[in-house]
C-alpha cells in the first residue's frame, strides 16, 4: 500500500443498462471523493435501450481511508444504476506469464517492449512445451519452464503448470503456444488468456497455413488476437491487422510478413489489456484506444 497523502492514478471500467444520468451519477461521486478525471471514455449500444460502458482514468490521494470510501460511494450508486464497475490502480504492475512452444517472433516482441517499458508488466516466468528458447529467455533474466507434453501426459502438464501459476499471475499470453488449454485451465482465468493466431480461419484451418495459402494465391494475409474460450479459435477479438501480399510471394515470404504482423497484432492486444482499456461483452469487446 502507498502511504496515505500520495497522489496515484486509477481506471475504473463501468458497464450498465443505459439509462440518463449516469455519466453525472459516476462523475458526482468521484468528485465528492476529491478525484480529478483526466480521461474519459465511453460508448452505448442503443441510446434508448442499450448498454452503456464507460472508461474514466482519474488520479486522487491514494490512502487506505480514501479508496474505501471511494468503493463504498460506487457501492451505494450501483444500488441505483445496476452496474457492473472495476476499479484499477494505474500504478500496480500486472504480472504476465507467457506460453511458447517453438516459434519465438511473438515471444520477444514482448519481452523487448517489457525490457524497454513500452509494456509495463512483470514477466514472472516463461512456460513452454519445449526446450528450445530456454537461453534466450533467461538471458533476460526471466525464470524458464520447460514442461514437456505428450498425449498422453497432457492432463499431467497442465497440472503442473496451473501449480506454478497459482498466485503468481494475473493474466496469461499464449505466444505461438501450440496446445489447446482444457476448459479447467481456462475458467481459472476468464477472460485473462489472450491467444495470437493468423487469420486465415477458417480458410486454412491446419498445419502449414502458409504453404496452403501460397497455393491459393491470397493477396491478404493477417492476424487476430483474441482472449481464449472453450471454443477453439472463437474468443472475443481484441485486435486484427492484415497486409497485402501478391503473387511474387513465396510460401516463405508469406510466412515471414505474417510473422511480422502476429507479433504487432499481439503486442498491441497485450498493451490494451494492461492498460485496462477492454471491456468484454458477450463475445465480442469495447476497446478504448
Amino acid at each position: 500500500m502507498h502511504k496515505k497523502g500520495n497522489i496515484n492514478y486509477f481506471k475504473l471500467l463501468v458497464t450498465c443498462p443505459e439509462k440518463p444520468g449516469i455519466i453525472s451519477a459516476v462523475s458526482n461521486v468521484l468528485l465528492e471523493h476529491q478525484a480529478n478525471i483526466v480521461q474519459f471514455d465511453q460508448h452505448t449500444t442503443n441510446p434508448k435501450d442499450g448498454l452503456f460502458f464507460m472508461r474514466i482514468e482519474f488520479d486522487m490521494e491514494e490512502g487506505d481511508a480514501a479508496l474505501e470510501q471511494l468503493e463504498q460511494g460506487l457501492q451505494q450508486l450501483a444500488q441505483t444504476y445496476p452496474m457492473e464497475w472495476q476499479l484499477k490502480n494505474k500504478a500496480k504492475a500486472k504480472r504476465m506469464a507467457i506460453f511458447v512452444s517453438k516459434a519465438d517472433h511473438c515471444l520477444m516482441e514482448l519481452i523487448w517492449r517489457w525490457k524497454s517499458k513500452e509494456l509495463p508488466v512483470e514477466i514472472p516466468m516463461v512456460i513452454s512445451n519445449h526446450p528450445d528458447l530456454k537461453d534466450i529467455v533467461e538471458s533476460y533474466g526471466i525464470p524458464y519452464c520447460h514442461i514437456p507434453l505428450s498425449h498422453e501426459t497432457k492432463e499431467e502438464a497442465e497440472h503442473k503448470a496451473m501449480e506454478l501459476l497459482e498466485g503468481k499471475v494475473d493474466f496469461i499470453v499464449l505466444a505461438r503456444y501450440m496446445q489447446i488449454l482444457s476448459p479447467g485451465f481456462i475458467a481459472k482465468y476468464p477472460n485473462q488468456i489472450i491467444n495470437i493466431h493468423h487469420s486465415f480461419l477458417p480458410a486454412f484451418v491446419g498445419a502449414n497455413p502458409y504453404v496452403r495459402a501460397f497455393n491459393r494465391g491470397v493477396k491478404l494475409i493477417g492476424a487476430t488476437a483474441h482472449y481464449v474460450t472453450n471454443e477453439l479459435d472463437e474468443g472475443p477479438i481484441i485486435e486484427q491487422d492484415i497486409l497485402r501480399v501478391n503473387h511474387r510471394y513465396t510460401a516463405e515470404d508469406l510466412k515471414i510478413a505474417g510473422r511480422h504482423v502476429e507479433r504487432s497484432v499481439l503486442a498491441e492486444a497485450v498493451s490494451w489489456h494492461v492498460e485496462d482499456k477492454i471491456i468484454v461483452h458477450g463475445n465480442k469487446t469495447i476497446v478504448f484506444t
